[in-house]
């Protein structure tokens, strides 16, 4: 379970963070009529390629710039007192998971959260609710049910 140290939790990186989340996916929507959903950006190069096609440019580098981004604060401004508690094959295969539920359930907490509940969208306002409802009652049940079996 992946743990911070709140002692060292500074806002401000999580508000700038939030804030270049809401201009990219403004930008995206303004510029491009695009909606910066990561598992329909990321499924749909999935299906270009499956398709004997080069996935769309803009595809890829939001991708790239995803994992680039990530990657460099890693490098420059790790998490303090971050602690995973698993291995990365476990983190991957959740991963995975996440994003196969993702795509099965038509859109993610990028798409949904941020972009469909800035357009008030009912489908959207019901899967974030079903998120957070799924996501509440698994980390009930993962410290309260399972911790004390």
């Amino acid at each position: 379970m992946f743990n911070i140290d709140w002692a060292e939790f500074t806002p401000g990186s999580a508000i700038a963070g939030g804030i270049l989340i809401g201009a990219a996916a403004g930008a995206m929507a303004l510029g491009g009529g695009k909606i910066a959903g990561i598992s329909g950006i990321c499924g749909g190069a999935i299906d270009e390629g499956m398709q004997c096609r080069v996935p769309s440019f803009w595809r890829v580098n939001f991708l790239l710039g995803l994992v680039a981004a990530s990657f460099l604060w890693g490098l420059l401004r790790p998490v303090p007192g971050a602690d995973y508690g698993q291995s990365w094959a476990t983190i991957a295969l959740g991963g995975l998971l996440v994003g196969f539920g993702t795509r099965l359930g038509s859109g993610c907490a990028s798409g949904h959260g941020v972009c469909g509940l800035a357009r008030f969208s009912p489908r959207s306002i019901a899967a974030v609710l079903t998120f957070i409802g799924t996501g509440m009652a698994t980390t009930f049940v993962l410290r309260h049910v399972v911790a004390g079996v």
